[in-house]
């Protein structure tokens, strides 16, 4: 897991820093613009080779500082550099104006505000490289005017320090207008913003440099999932070698024509491991299912006092209620699956949310510490849509409201894990854990965009249960594994191919 920072998180472990006496405001600005130039040379060889020319862009902050050590640094290379300053240079930070005077030794520095916007659009147009060092992670109102003008047009190969102008660091939503880079130098850290909403799309691609900071943990920091412990999904000899020793989920299934989707978690949850695998079905799909199957396994469930009794079996270890369940059966069995002196870990999809989508209370009083909640856009909507009208509203200033403040607050209500679905996927705990899965830069994996694919997500998280996984971990490690399975498979896929790609996930993992 990797720590990302919040604006407010990044400045205090600056503050704390230099507060210390370990490094200082300037020596931190010179860093920066030294990773950045790095970076853009990594990216672009070309532009290393031969030298061009430049429009550096500086906002009246920190981040504006860092602006002019890039362009110096990129003048000592031979590269003409072309500087526009947003703002009083007599106002700048003292740091960022200690480079101002560095840099405006050399060459004059043109103002950005009035009509210099329009000039420094027409800069950018015959230029080799725009450096955005407008506004970084702090922007707190949204740019409008010249300014917005002139972030929205797409400049040629445009590097962002620390992230676009525009775009909100701890959500990912842009304030206003926002500048599309090609590349993005983020320092120390990267930040919710480059993963989270508009993000990606904005980021280009992503560096983080490092500029001498400790990378102790920061309490209450967002994560970034990362590739799992293998040794957490292997079957090796300390884990035991009969079957059950790797659990046995419980998957309930829908009636006859609605069984595909628990086919799809069950067989997700045998092939990521669980020793065992039951379908529950009532009477009437039986034989449906039956003509469908082979190393799953099948039991009748009725109602909900098959259920209790199938719950009897204290070898069944985790459940997975809700896809392709239908309304009544939902409201049927997930009380009985959450009561009880005996509750399993158990997962909540699609029909077993929805069924409660006009009462969310009712199922917030049955859930229990174990269960996740997977729900999509629509379905979170419908069970916390207070929470999610705050995320739905426009971003009018910074921090604007983030995913990750959402379902955190949705798993403090709900007492669980919740996993709101997406290409930045977020998953919380109650406690305020709270990690980000993101699709995204080298790892988006747009095929998933296709029936049945968050079935096989909740199959994954239900067969980590069982083998012994928290809810939290066996949803960031599902989540991790489903994208994999994707990009291991994909143009094509379809969900059937998700649970038959595992296997290559997990030997590349070394489980």
């Amino acid at each position: 897991m990797t720590d990302l920072l919040t604006a407010a998180q990044m400045r205090a472990l600056e503050s704390a820093a230099i507060g210390a006496g370990a490094v200082s405001g300037l020596d931190l600005m010179e860093r920066a613009g030294r990773g950045v130039v790095a970076a853009v040379f990594g990216q672009w060889p070309d532009l290393a080779r031969a030298p061009g020319r430049a429009v550096v862009l500086c906002g009246p902050g920190n981040n504006g500082g860092d602006g002019f050590v890039v362009a110096r640094l990129l003048a000592e290379r031979g590269w003409q550099a072309d500087v526009f300053l947003l703002g009083d240079p007599d106002r700048l930070p003292p740091d960022a104006r200690e480079n101002y005077r560095r840099w405006s030794d050399l060459d004059a520095v043109r103002p950005l505000d009035g009509a210099g916007a329009a000039e420094a659009a027409a800069a950018a147009e015959a230029a080799d490289l725009v450096v955005d060092a407008l506004f970084g992670t702090g922007l707190a109102r949204p740019l409008e005017g010249g300014l917005a003008d002139l972030v929205s047009r797409r400049a040629p190969r445009c590097v962002a320090v620390d992230i676009p102008s525009g775009l909100c660091a701890d959500s990912g939503r842009v304030l206003g207008a926002a500048m599309r880079a090609d590349l993005t130098v983020s320092f120390h850290s990267a930040k919710p913003g480059h993963y989270l909403a508009d993000g990606p799309a904005r980021c280009g691609a992503l560096v983080v440099a490092e500029i001498g900071l400790s990378h102790d943990p920061v309490p209450g920091a967002v994560t970034l999932c990362g590739a799992p412990d293998a040794a957490r999904l292997g079957k090796g000899a300390h884990k035991g070698t009969h079957k059950y020793g790797h659990g046995h989920a419980l998957v309930l299934s829908g009636g006859a024509g609605r069984t595909g989707a628990a086919r799809l978690a069950a067989r997700a949850a045998l092939r990521v491991g669980a020793g065992l695998v039951t379908l529950g079905v009532p009477g009437s799909a039986q034989m449906e299912v039956a003509a469908q199957i082979t190393a799953l396994m099948l039991r009748r469930v009725e109602d909900g006092d098959g259920l209790s009794e199938a719950l009897q079996d204290k070898r069944i270890n985790a459940l997975c209620l809700g896809p392709g369940m239908g309304m009544s059966r939902a409201r049927a069995l997930v009380p009985v699956a959450c009561g009880g002196a005996d509750p399993r870990p158990m997962v909540l999809d699609a029909d077993a949310l929805t069924a409660f989508g006009d009462d969310p209370q009712a199922l917030f009083d049955m859930l229990h510490a174990g269960c996740v909640l997977t729900p999509h856009g629509g379905e979170f909507a419908r069970l916390f849509p207070d929470i999610a009208g705050r995320l739905a509203a426009p971003a009018s200033s910074g921090p604007a409201c983030s995913r990750a403040d959402a379902v955190r607050a949705a798993a403090a209500r709900a007492g669980c894990v919740v996993l709101l679905k997406g290409p930045d996927t977020v998953i919380a705990a109650p406690d305020g854990r709270c990690a980000i899965h993101a699709a995204a830069y080298g790892r988006a994996a747009p095929w998933l965009a296709t029936a049945g694919s968050g079935d096989v997500l909740a199959g994954l998280i239900a067969g980590l249960m069982a083998r012994g996984l928290g809810p939290a971990e066996a949803a960031e490690t599902a989540a991790y594994c489903h994208v994999e399975a994707a990009r291991a498979f994909g143009p094509g896929l379809i969900a059937e191919d998700l649970p038959e790609a595992l296997p290559g996930v997990l030997r590349a993992l070394g489980a």
